[in-house]
């Protein structure tokens, strides 16, 4: 089994610890860049009841990380975070972007605990993991080539 993919698995499955960091495999728009946030129909891209990992950040002048998370539903976390106050004072910063990854659930914890420390997200998250989760280092989301 891989440690990245999407699917939720109830087995309980060792999880080996990783100290260099990983392409978690994110999510870019057709055209190669990123989904504005609050412009997403993540139904419509096929998102509900589908669990990862997703960063949230503003563009501007001085772009800034705002939120890591992970669910079990993506479009859910989506629908929440774009009512979120606290995500949607950064709109005004040059738009809310989105990028998710298909992170399988042992290594979503790990994964939020590193974006979060790393990259100095401005929103906490202090629901998805605890201070004895092990950080799992990703690469952040990068603009991809046109298809």
């Amino acid at each position: 089994m891989g440690l990245f993919g999407f699917g939720d698995s109830d087995e309980k499955e060792d999880v080996p610890v990783i100290t260099s960091p990983v392409d978690p495999g994110w999510v870019n728009a057709p055209e190669g860049g990123f989904f504005q946030l609050l412009n997403l129909d993540p139904e419509e891209l096929g998102l509900g009841g589908v669990g990862g990992v997703y960063l949230i950040w503003h563009g501007g002048v001085r772009p800034e990380w705002v939120f890591a998370g992970h669910t079990k539903d993506l479009a859910a976390a989506f629908h929440t975070a774009g009512k979120n106050r606290d995500i949607n004072f950064y709109e005004k910063n040059g738009g809310l972007y989105v990028a998710w990854a298909p992170v399988k659930e042992p290594y979503r914890p790990g994964v939020v605990k590193y974006l979060e420390t790393n990259f100095k997200t401005v929103v906490p998250n202090t629901d998805d993991y605890t201070d004895k989760t092990r950080p799992v280092p990703v690469f952040p989301p990068k603009r991809r080539q046109k298809k």
